[in-house]
């Protein structure tokens, strides 16, 4: 049994013990918090069974736990630059034991295991041979987690969100802008720069598994404002960015338009 209501306390009073005065302690608590919530609804809009409308509302509260930790030690967003949070996220749940304060039975753990530590991977590196019930949930909490990051590049200073001050006097990496073009994918390892970051964020359009997600984004038009809201200086990287923009925003239409036909 899932008890959502005791998950969400028991969640307010682990994060107290960080400073939430941190600006980026207080993005990332929101951001849990609001993808909770869509994970919720996309699961509802799936007409899931109760079970797994809860579960995925669960793995929301869970999916960035190891952030605060990240941020406490290292002070950054930046797994390469620190570590993976979301294999600290799994120690902390499982092999510290905190899982058992959010969910008491264990009949889940595999499931909710699988969903955090496949959550930021490249999807080429998702885990094989799973269940369908893994399988999905581990697509919702992706797409889940996309759709609430998409929302944050659109408000949230450059520094909480991009590592940076500065990203306007930046280039995109010719080898990342390569793969964004012919792939429509990057390898996130590749990225040398900040705007290498922003170029992931637009590659996110093209991993959504369910329309949920990529209607909220064209909905809210996300991308026309975080496009509108970065104005590169240098002019080769104005157009490349124009192309992205351009690539990712024709491709959601297509999709939600066709999908919905």
């Amino acid at each position: 049994m899932i008890d959502i209501t005791k998950a969400k306390k028991e969640f307010k009073k682990y994060v107290e013990k960080y400073d939430i005065n941190n600006p980026k302690i207080k993005l990332k608590i929101a951001h849990i918090e609001r993808t909770s919530i869509i994970a919720r609804k996309m699961a509802e809009s799936l007409k899931l069974s109760e079970e797994d409308i809860e579960l995925a509302e669960l793995i929301g509260l869970l999916h960035d736990i190891g952030r605060f930790e990240q941020v406490k030690i290292y002070g950054t967003f930046v797994d390469h630059l620190s570590e993976n949070h979301a294999k600290m996220g799994v120690d902390i749940l499982f092999k510290d034991g905190l899982i058992r304060n959010f969910i008491e039975d264990d009949k889940y753990d595999r499931i909710i295991e699988l969903a955090i530590i496949n959550h930021n991977r490249d999807r080429k590196q998702i885990t094989k041979d799973i269940s369908d019930k893994e399988d999905l949930h581990i697509k919702l909490i992706r797409d889940s987690d996309k759709t609430d990051i998409l929302y944050v590049l659109t408000f949230e200073d450059e520094k909480s969100v991009w590592e940076s001050d500065d990203i306007e006097d930046e280039k995109f990496t010719d080898e990342i802008y390569r793969e964004f073009i012919e792939k429509h994918s990057i390898i996130y390892k590749n990225r040398k720069t900040h705007a290498d970051a922003l170029i992931g964020h637009f590659a996110y359009a093209f991993d959504f598994n369910f329309d949920y997600g990529l209607k909220c984004v064209l909905d809210n038009k996300y991308y026309d404002k975080i496009y509108d809201r970065v104005k590169f200086k240098d002019e080769e990287t104005r157009n490349r960015f124009k192309e992205i923009y351009n690539i990712t925003t024709n491709y959601i239409k297509e999709r939600v338009t066709s999908d919905n036909d």
